[in-house]
């Protein structure tokens, strides 16, 4: 390519500009191809402008911004089709950008020794919608909860000491806790039940035995109680994956042998280690210990290297951020053998703090430390958990205000949206009743008549969804779609103040309810991904 000359082959991004002055789409092609060109971006957006000749059939105007975008204003014709294809399909399609790619979701994962707790609460929603974006997006998804069961944990063991002592206690033995044991309220729910079924019995077994029973037991009844609370939360897995079954299947060591024969470990005072410092760790990692004991490390990459051999093409993890430093030697793992550690992703979500009457609750009424996702639902309901816990960026510390949470009013941003869906049932149940345009067909409806600024404002906001999801399913940003929702929600208030639905005449009547139907779907369709009701009364 000579000097002054445009590129024959152009990378550049057509993107929907931040505010709708600057039109319907912008591109910064003349910003790219005028540093290959070395000529002024502006000339070479005018050059641009003038090879693309008459667009007048699809656009109102091209114009050159700023330093040389180029920015596209359609016509009205393009909204008036896209509510005919949303009254149609009933949805707007966010395209197939997965392509069918088998993708996996790891999220929750809690060790099954206490409840759910609010941090758990939030990397479980944001994990569900994430799956749900993903599978609007094209991609194959599976969900999947991670059991942290291995009888050799050390937490795992304090549990079962600790559900042990409760239930002796229950039987009149004066025994205490062991150090560090688990204090919380539920441990004695959970002892009361196993003595309910079991009656003393399980004091006669010896002590080995007896331990081994209450691990065993207590796992069971633990993994019962988060699998009601994540499905009261609206959670549902496609598979539960036992941490102590890979140890069974001798997977753990086939993976520690791997790891060998790639000749990343060494020895090192009686024990094995990961050089993890080969990929740019701090420290290598102990994946045996000296009583030839396995670490999580060693479990945890065999289960990684699992998931590989199942055939995902991604792993998608959902991890609170205090496992940070777990990432690297992850990667690490999986390099050392042979694997590509850019199938692991990892999302790292930051704390919840919640706040009643403007001040930090610390401590839940019956769980100690543990404030348990039941107890917010409880309070506020599951559509207002979910909607709050998605409200910020995964990776921002949340703060959740109990007391918003459940107000009735335009302040309290589920409740806005909510209301906005509910209002739009309304209008379309009276136009029913007075048997006016709702029943009518797109190809019946005159949709060119929809030319207000709000009808305008309205239809652009519909026409972002495809792209939201998009934008969602790429960047791991699932809070971009409770800000949609409350912005499609304004957008109709909007419209709904400015331009009135029933009483006008009869085409444009139609015109408006065939917009309020597609715009009830779209609504519907999004909450439908926040896992948010959509009530149709309220």
């Amino acid at each position: 390519m000579l000097a002054g000359e445009l590129p024959a082959e152009l990378s550049f991004s057509l993107d929907r500009p931040p505010q709708p002055q600057f039109g319907d789409f912008s591109t910064n092609a003349a910003l790219i191809a005028s540093s290959r060109a070395q000529r002024k971006p502006r000339e070479v957006a005018q050059q641009l402008v003038a090879a693309l000749g008459d667009v007048s059939g699809l656009c109102q105007r091209v114009e050159i911004a700023g330093p040389g975008f180029i920015n596209f204003h359609l016509g009205p014709s393009w909204l008036h089709e896209l509510i005919a294809t949303v009254l149609k399909n009933g949805e707007l399609s966010a395209g197939n950008l997965g392509q069918g790619q088998r993708v996996q979701v790891e999220f929750v994962s809690a060790n099954p020794n206490g409840p759910i707790h609010i941090g758990h609460g939030r990397g479980g929603v944001i994990g569900d919608v994430l799956a749900r974006v993903l599978a609007a997006a094209g991609y194959d998804v599976q969900r999947e909860f991670y059991i942290n069961d291995a009888a050799m944990s050390s937490q795992m063991v304090l549990f079962a000491q600790s559900l042990e002592v409760r239930y002796r206690q229950l039987c009149g033995e004066k025994v205490e806790l062991p150090e560090n044991g688990y204090k919380g309220e539920y441990v004695i729910d959970l002892a009361r039940e196993l003595l309910a079924e079991h009656g003393e019995t399980l004091r006669t077994l010896p002590g080995g035995e007896r331990l081994a029973q209450f691990l065993e037991l207590g796992k069971v009844k633990m993994l019962s109680w988060q699998r009601s609370t994540l499905s009261a939360l609206g959670i549902e897995f496609d598979q539960w994956f036992s941490e102590q079954s890979l140890h069974d299947a001798g997977k753990v060591q086939e993976a520690i042998d791997r790891l060998r024969e790639g000749g990343y470990t060494t020895e090192a005072d009686g024990a094995l280690w990961l050089k993890t410092t080969a990929f740019g760790d701090e420290q290598d990692r102990v994946l045996v210990r000296s009583n030839g004991v396995t670490t999580y490390l060693a479990s945890d990459l065999a289960y990684h290297f699992g998931k590989c051999d199942r055939g995902f093409a991604r792993s998608l993890d959902i991890w609170g951020a205090d496992h940070h430093g777990h990432i690297s030697r992850m990667k690490a793992g999986l390099a050392a053998v042979g694997l590509d550690p850019d199938r692991l992703d990892v999302l790292l979500y930051q704390i919840v703090r919640l706040f009643r009457d403007g001040v930090e609750v610390k401590v839940s009424k019956r769980e100690g430390d543990i404030i348990t996702v039941s107890e917010v639902i409880e309070e506020v309901g599951v559509d207002a958990t979910r909607f709050f816990f998605l409200m910020r960026s995964h990776d921002s510390r949340l703060d959740f205000d109990l007391d918003l949470a459940k107000k009735q009013s335009a302040d309290n941003p589920v409740y806005y949206v909510q209301y906005g869906h509910a209002r739009i049932c309304s209008i379309l149940r009276e136009a029913e009743e007075r048997t006016v345009g709702a029943a009518l067909s797109p190809d019946e409806v005159t949709l060119e008549l929809l030319t207000h600024p709000q009808e305008i404002a309205l239809m652009r906001k519909l026409a972002e969804l495809p792209n939201e999801i998009e934008l969602a399913a790429q960047r791991y940003e699932v809070h971009r779609l409770t800000r949609y929702a409350t912005d499609l929600a304004a957008a109709f208030h909007g419209f709904y103040t400015e331009c009135r639905v029933l009483g006008e005449a009869a085409a444009l009547t139609a015109a408006r309810l065939a917009l309020v139907r597609a715009t009830q779907l779209v609504l519907k369709q999004v909450l439908g991904l926040l896992g948010v009701g959509a009530p149709e009364r309220m």
